[in-house]
């Protein structure tokens, strides 16, 4: 994160995501203000809170690809998740309490992957002294004679060498196996996630572990144990506390589909999955604290970044508290004919590439002509404003009735060579065309 810029963030960003700049610079100074905040004195940085930012804009725009293309960026604690799953806490359902742990979880990952790149030299080390003490096993050392030692010690480097060259990649060697215990769920959905974790715990401890004696090949006894001595050597009470650290000042919340859960409150019973889920939300977007089973986490200075289409509802439909919380709003706008015409050559890996290299592993070479791109770009705006906009997700639908006959025929194709230009795509949507104008007038 350090070595990003605000405009570096963008950047990266506008290799896969097209237009929507303001969305981009909100989250871009967010990010980047995750990492000023770590250069300030203690006694400030606890009062430094996050600004938390509601992305508002219909489907299809880009909302959840910028956290997707962001959690790749950053290297902070990152999870996407969608509003609609939670309910009110003690109803069917999961709590929004989970998101903290989920985001934990996501931290201890981070933090045990870069504890075992610091002990792998140690534990490829030790692999390999395991490795040959299970190709020779050793004898009783009692009655061993110091020229039965030389002998022996001579026949180990010989052996070893032997390793290193790969020569012996294929002999079977006899290990024992620790069978992993299957987590048995005691309670299911309702919303006590972390009392099964904790009796999940209790019953590992509990069980006897299962160990099986196995025959297998020195390559993969050599993953075997590669597993379980970097487990032996990964100390795990440094990676709880450096995970629930990195939790606390540097994770990131994703949540999708706000709107979802957002409306009038309900004249016939309790609303457990809209007003009840703000109401659970409302501390942990402020700041409380979460048991997990690495430990208590605060969520006091998580950066909480929401989207929403909000068609039906608006955001001023949020309880009141809630809006406070989420003091950043940015507008994504919607999809132009020129932003469709960009998407389909400007990305990185933009939908007429992959098409062109999936078809080209059955040796069919796509030529997409700059007028048949633009008769997609056309068509797919044109159809968006006619009927139900859905943003950029309408070229999925359009290339893949485009080149269904191609993908169908393309191992059979006696000409190899398909080109996409104007005419060949209105000819293979003239039908589609024709249904969109009739769809709006049937019911």
């Amino acid at each position: 994160m350090a070595e990003l810029t605000p405009r570096q963030i963008v950047a990266e960003l506008d290799r896969y995501i097209v237009g929507q700049n303001a969305a981009k610079r909100a989250v871009a100074i967010a990010i980047r203000n995750r990492w000023r905040r770590q250069q300030l004195p203690p006694e400030l940085r606890k009062d430094v809170t996050p600004k938390n930012i509601i992305m508002i804009g219909p489907t299809g725009v880009g909302k959840t690809e910028i956290a997707r293309r962001l959690a790749q960026l950053v290297g902070a604690p990152f999870i996407k998740v969608e509003a609609t799953k939670y309910t009110e806490v003690g109803y069917h359902g999961r709590d929004v309490e989970s998101m903290i742990r989920d985001l934990t979880e996501c931290a201890v990952g981070m933090v045990r992957s870069e504890q075992r790149r610091l002990v792998e030299t140690r534990a490829k080390e030790r692999v390999s002294e395991r490795l040959l003490d299970l190709l020779l096993p050793s004898g009783p050392e009692l009655d061993e004679s110091e020229d039965d030692a030389l002998r022996r010690e001579r026949t180990r480097s010989k052996l070893r060498a032997r390793l290193e060259a790969g020569e012996m990649e294929d002999r079977l060697v006899e290990l024992n196996i620790e069978q992993k215990m299957v987590p048995v769920q005691i309670f299911s959905n309702l919303g006590m996630e972390q009392m099964d974790l904790d009796f999940q715990n209790m019953f590992e401890k509990l069980m006897p572990r299962q160990n099986q004696q196995r025959q297998i090949p020195v390559k993969e006894a050599r993953k075997v144990l590669l597993e379980q001595e970097t487990d032996a050597l990964i100390d795990k009470q440094v990676v709880t506390e450096k995970a629930v650290e990195l939790t606390e000042n540097q994770g990131i919340v994703f949540l999708d589909e706000l709107d979802k859960i957002c409306g009038p409150a309900s004249s016939h019973g309790p609303d457990v999955s809209r007003q009840g889920v703000q109401r659970d939300l409302l501390p942990i977007v402020e700041g409380t604290t979460t048991q997990t089973r690495y430990g208590p986490v605060r969520s006091d200075h998580i950066l909480f970044i929401a989207a929403g289409a909000f068609h039906v509802s608006k955001p001023s439909d949020l309880m009141p508290e809630l809006q406070g919380r989420f003091p950043i709003r940015v507008e994504l706008s919607d999809l132009k004919r020129d932003d469709f015409l960009r998407i389909l050559k400007e990305p990185k890996h933009s939908l007429t590439k992959q098409y062109t290299e999936l078809l080209a592993t059955e040796g069919v070479e796509l030529d997409f002509t700059t007028d048949g791109v633009e008769a997609l770009a056309d068509i797919a705006f044109e159809v968006n404003r006619t009927t139900q906009n859905i943003g950029a997700r309408r070229l999925h639908t359009i290339l893949e009735r485009v080149l269904e006959d191609v993908s169908f025929e393309g191992p059979d194709l006696a000409s190899k060579r398909v080109k996409i230009d104007a005419a060949y795509v209105r000819g293979r949507l003239a039908e589609v065309l024709k249904k969109e104008d009739l769809s709006k007038f049937i019911l």
